[in-house]
């Protein structure tokens, strides 16, 4: 599994179309084979950066979403609305943690 971070800096005018869009297919994205999981971020100091945040099984499921015509309609409704250029990573996990108040639990070896 890896994450797959994103980052979008939208003209003020074209935020809540951004939204509008991300409302209505975040379910579908979810959903799609291989996303465990969809979250959006905005930048606390910048109301017009936002993040998605997704965990995907594998790259191969990462790039099937993005030749799909899911991302095709969804891609084509954001993509106009940016400020600036997007920018991607794709990262893997190297240290987990237990939420706070719980420890990780250990293997035993």
């Amino acid at each position: 599994m890896f994450i797959r971070i994103v980052k979008m800096n939208f003209k003020e005018s074209n935020i809540t179309l951004f939204l509008e869009n991300f409302n209505e297919n975040k379910e579908k994205i979810r959903n799609f084979k291989g996303c465990n999981l969809l979250e959006l971020y905005r930048d606390k100091n910048d109301s017009n950066t936002f993040f998605t945040y997704s965990y995907w099984e594998t790259e191969v499921d990462l790039e099937a979403y993005r030749n799909s015509e899911l991302f095709k309609v969804v891609w084509k409704k954001t993509k106009v609305l940016f400020n600036n250029k997007p920018e991607a990573w794709s990262v893997d996990k190297v240290s987990p943690l237990a939420p706070k108040g719980r420890t990780e639990r250990k293997e035993n070896v």
